[in-house]
């Protein structure tokens, strides 16, 4: 049997105490099926004194990972420290430099410097693996740079953030705004004290930018996605959404267009029938549409300590048995620099909602700013808004009015809400969800 790998942990947090847990747990397993014995050697956290429920006793301990990285008896260097700078991208830098291999799970680095660390990893003849930086437990990046190899994608897309599954699932199942939803999930620990990164598409598009490289054989450009968080939702939408057999979800998602790729991150109306529609709560699910393969949709937990350490011992067992694939699908030197994709030649439906003026001639006027655009509408659904909510002094109170357009071009519906808000005819902003033509 081949010599025990040593392998040092850079984080201490859930994820890296649950991956010692781990490896020690399952360790005659894991040798089992690589050959080779894993050992814990040296870890490296900011409190030593701190109870993680492990023993750290026969580890050397390093209070600076990079000194860790740098001259650390090592075989894998484990990053689970986080942030896109700092002590994470110069520790993981200076472990491949030396020809150690890497695992992290950490999106934010490989988003912003993958590309790069993809050459310093291949000049020293290095892994760097990083399952878990997306989409937590599901082996989407295995996926996409082994088995979907022979594959020709067209589309990529997800939801892959829990916490904006979690508060659009509540707000559809019961009927509460989007701030009590989130006030909830950061009690329950789903959502940070600063929600922001999550709620605003942040997170999703990080993920997002990995995916759409080892998709499309590109460069990583997490600077060219379309971003729209859900902060705008409302329980109106949810409910018509529902009524007209859609769900809403944030979903992440690259598609190879005439005018180059898209990457956008948007609030999407999904029909009900459709596989991503059906997932709830924190979940992530992904799925790819390939030229042979057709649509597979992958789903698990997203985040955690078990379900991110399980994508994390995965890529360490990887390189336990000598796999060795390239760091985005294809050699750093093969990738060709993203063409971004005109956003406002999108074409797609649209969920339209618009608080119109009880007044003669207004949805008239709605009706010709539409048209005058060669905009086609597939729907329209106009209700009376409750007693309680109209303002009984004004004859022309606002009354909700829903329309859903067939395929047109995110140029022209823009232009068209333009003109409508030009017309007096409307009280507020539309609000515009894009809607996703799903299996």
């Amino acid at each position: 049997m081949a010599d025990a790998l040593k392998i040092g942990v850079a984080g201490l947090g859930t994820v890296g105490a649950s991956v010692v847990q781990l490896l020690e747990k399952h360790a005659g397993q894991i040798e089992r099926r690589t050959g080779r014995s894993l050992t814990v050697t040296a870890v490296s956290a900011r409190n030593r004194t701190r109870d993680r429920g492990i023993d750290t006793s026969g580890f050397t301990w390093f209070d600076d990972p990079v000194t860790m990285a740098k001259e650390a008896e090592l075989d894998i260097f484990v990053e689970l420290i986080g942030g896109e700078d700092g002590p994470a991208e110069q520790s993981v830098r200076a472990a491949l430099s030396r020809g150690v291999h890497v695992v992290t799970a950490n999106k934010a680095l490989i988003a912003k410097y993958g590309v790069d660390l993809a050459r310093v990893a291949e000049e020293n003849n290095a892994c760097l693996n990083y399952e878990a930086a997306v989409a937590g437990g599901i082996p989407i990046v295995k996926t996409m740079r082994e088995s979907l190899a022979g594959n020709e994608v067209s589309r990529v897309y997800g939801i892959l953030n829990g916490t904006c599954n979690y508060i659009l699932t509540r707000m559809e199942a019961e009927g509460i705004s989007f701030e009590d939803c989130l006030a909830d999930a950061q009690r329950l620990g789903y959502a940070e004290a600063d929600p922001t990164f999550d709620i605003e598409g942040n997170d999703t598009a990080h993920k997002l930018a990995i995916l759409t490289s080892l998709a499309f054989g590109t460069e990583i450009d997490a600077d060219s996605i379309f971003m729209e968080g859900i902060t705008s939702i409302t329980t109106a939408d949810i409910q018509a959404a529902d009524e007209l057999g859609f769900r809403i979800k944030l979903l992440g998602v690259a598609q190879r267009t005439d005018t180059g790729i898209e990457q956008r991150v948007h609030p999407t109306m999904v029909p009900k029938s459709s596989a991503i529609a059906r997932i709830d709560g924190v979940l992530n699910a992904v799925a790819v549409d390939g030229d042979y393969v057709g649509e597979i949709v992958l789903v698990g937990p997203g985040a955690g300590g078990n379900a991110t350490a399980s994508s994390v011992v995965a890529d360490i067992t990887d390189i336990a048995r000598g796999d060795q694939t390239p760091v985005l699908g294809m050699p750093a030197t093969d990738l060709v620099p993203y063409e971004r994709a005109r956003m406002r030649l999108h074409e797609g439906g649209y969920y339209i909602r618009l608080s119109v003026y009880d007044r003669p001639g207004a949805f008239g006027e709605i009706a010709r700013c539409m048209g005058d655009a060669g905009i086609s509408l597939e729907s329209i659904v106009q209700k009376r808004a409750a007693a309680e909510d109209r303002d009984r002094d004004s004859a022309d109170a606002p009354q909700p009015v829903i329309l859903i357009t067939y395929e047109t071009t995110e140029i022209a519906i823009k232009e068209a809400l333009d003109v409508v808000m030009s017309k007096g005819v409307v009280a507020e902003q539309p609000q515009m969800i894009r809607i996703e033509k799903l299996k």
